[in-house]
């Protein structure tokens, strides 16, 4: 029940979620939650609070959730919208791809849990469309660093692209841009801890996040909107647990001035519910964050009809 009440309430607090901080937040949905309104949510929703059922990524569909977002761009707050979309596939160790018929090769399959993060939002009179996916091996216990990562961001500009793929000793980049200055790039990047696969990584194991100063690969978003390069920085990581189910987990880049939190729930399967991006830019700090609408199962490739888009009202998708 903690879960569908954090669910609930920061739909309807979003604005008091991010003055407030994260603690109170909760503290607030455990005292007052005799006050929410208890309207059902949909069978799906009301199915992910068998959290202690190991087949969770494997009943053949995919956790979807939508999150408010508040996106800084360009130096002002605009109002967006994120989705995280995770779902285990069968992978190709060779090309590094979904496969297509995944019995017609037993040994170059593998499992992943992959990743979609899509964001969404308006700067003035034109669009930004992001997506970023991420591939991680689901049960190789000793090895959480992605398999491959892609990103592309596209406005009315034009558009830009970003791959990693792992290799036997060393990252694969490889960035194509509209930018003259950025245009097309190849390089080899060491094997580290990437910010992108945490996501993955606090889904399938909290225990396994990287804590105190390491080397990491910052996220692509952030690079890209920055026209930064993804190279290795200094990053310091911590976990923080709680008595109400919430879990916080921060990365640091005491050089680039920027911390990341990330908030999912203590237990089995580790949902995430918000997040708060802070970095300076000249002399203003700026923040970008990220509350839970609404969380459920579903085939979503199977939706592609017409009358499947009430499945959207659900999911109190704007965008």
């Amino acid at each position: 029940m903690l879960v569908l009440l954090i669910m609930k309430f920061s739909s309807m607090q979003s604005s008091f979620f991010s003055l407030l901080g994260f603690s109170i937040l909760f503290n607030s949905c455990i005292l007052n939650s005799s006050k929410l309104n208890d309207k059902p949510l949909s069978e799906n929703a009301n199915n992910l609070e068998i959290s202690t059922n190991q087949n969770y990524w494997f009943d053949g569909k995919a956790e979807i959730s939508t999150f408010s977002l508040v996106q800084a761009r360009y130096g002002e707050i605009r109002q967006a919208e994120a989705v995280l979309i995770f779902v285990t596939e069968d992978f190709s160790k060779s090309k590094q791809v979904k496969m297509d018929n995944p019995s017609s090769d037993l040994k170059d399959k593998q499992t992943v849990l992959k990743l979609n993060m899509t964001k969404r939002f308006n700067t003035g009179i034109y669009p930004y469309h992001m997506i970023l996916s991420v591939f991680t091996p689901y049960n190789e216990t000793s090895d959480y660093f992605p398999i491959k990562t892609t990103a592309s961001v596209s406005e009315w500009c034009g558009q830009v692209f970003t791959q990693l793929n792992r290799k036997s000793d060393h990252y694969l980049s490889q960035s194509f841009s509209y930018f003259e200055s950025e245009a097309d790039q190849e390089k080899k990047l060491p094997i580290l801890w990437i910010e992108d696969g945490i996501w993955n990584v606090l889904r399938l194991n909290p225990e396994a996040l990287p804590i105190g100063e390491i080397k990491m690969i910052p996220g692509v978003f952030f690079s890209r909107l920055k026209h930064q390069s993804q190279d290795p920085q200094t990053a310091i990581c911590s976990l923080q647990k709680n008595d109400i189910g919430v879990n916080i987990y921060t990365i640091k880049y005491p050089n680039a001035g920027r911390i990341l939190e990330i908030q999912f729930t203590n237990s089995y399967p580790y949902p995430i519910i918000g997040w708060k991006e802070s970095y300076k830019d000249g002399n203003s700090e700026l923040s970008t964050s990220a509350t839970l609408k609404h969380r459920t199962k579903l085939d979503y490739w199977n939706l592609n009809s017409n009358k499947d888009s009430i499945y959207r009202k659900e999911l109190q998708l704007q965008f």
